[in-house]
């Protein structure tokens, strides 16, 4: 059903041509992404931003085509080399990128620092868990808000995913614990959600094999992060192609794809 739907993004965004398309598209869509792949396994970060600066508008394009290298390997180096290398500013002691990737706060940090000689509006970092007093709804309404605005002020927002799973541990109760973490650039979300919306597709770009997919963010139908769907803090990725974490979730566990921030423009 999923994949039906996935594909009717597309189809939708066709039979609209002539009035407001009901997609918000990456204004350099045509593209090709970078694959962190040929630098290292963790560096999905620095290969996310390459994609947003490279899918972005003429104004954006300039910070990727400004970093040193002919090639996406060489640029995602600079990328790491350059900045990343320098001192985190949200982990004293240490550089904003190490074996472990790189944080949402030092990737924002990096983004910034790249963009300024270009002379390119301030880029933000947002969490995407629950306010007080807001409720799920209002979640998903803010994140869909977020991703569409960043992508209509022509940057394609970073979306930080983490995989949750449910673990027994010895002697204890079952408890939810992170696996893996992951970022990948956002392409394309609904311009509108209609009343009661309780999900919305995005398309990406996975740096990990340089690869476009699509998904579905949802509020969580099970609970996650809590022992009911009702108290879910925050929303779920529904993103099958994503292979983040699944080999660490052991046979019979519950785990789940969450989103858990953004870094974009808004």
């Amino acid at each position: 059903m999923l994949q039906r739907v996935i594909h009717s993004i597309g189809f939708a965004f066709c039979i609209h041509a002539g009035a407001e398309p009901l997609i918000r598209e990456a204004p350099n869509a045509a593209a090709v992404a970078a694959n962190q792949l040929v630098v290292s396994g963790n560096a999905c970060g620095p290969t996310a931003l390459l994609n947003a600066f490279r899918f972005g508008n003429e104004d954006w394009q300039r910070a990727s085509d400004g970093l040193a290298g002919k090639t996406d390997r060489q640029r995602i180096y600079t990328i790491i080399r350059q900045y990343g290398m320098r001192p985190s500013k949200s982990i004293v002691g240490r550089p904003r990128w190490s074996r472990k990737g790189v944080n949402l706060a030092d990737l924002c940090d990096i983004a910034n620092e790249i963009r300024q000689p270009h002379f390119l509006p301030t880029l933000e970092q947002e969490v995407l868990f629950l306010n007080p007093r807001e409720t799920q709804e209002k979640l998903l309404i803010r994140t869909r808000k977020r991703l569409d605005a960043s992508l209509a002020r022509g940057f394609p927002p970073i979306v930080s995913l983490r995989r949750y799973v449910l673990r027994k541990q010895e002697g204890k109760a079952a408890q939810w614990v992170v696996l893996d973490a992951h970022f990948i650039t956002v392409t394309a979300v609904p311009r509108k959600l209609e009343a009661g919306s309780r999900s919305f597709m995005v398309r990406y770009i996975d740096p990990w094999g340089g690869k476009l997919a699509a998904g579905e963010i949802k509020i969580p139908d099970r609970g996650v992060l809590a022992d009911a769907a009702a108290n879910s803090p925050c929303l779920e990725a529904n993103f099958p192609q994503a292979a983040v974490g699944k080999k660490l979730v052991r046979a019979g566990e519950v785990s789940v794809l969450t989103v858990s921030a953004v870094l974009g423009k808004w």
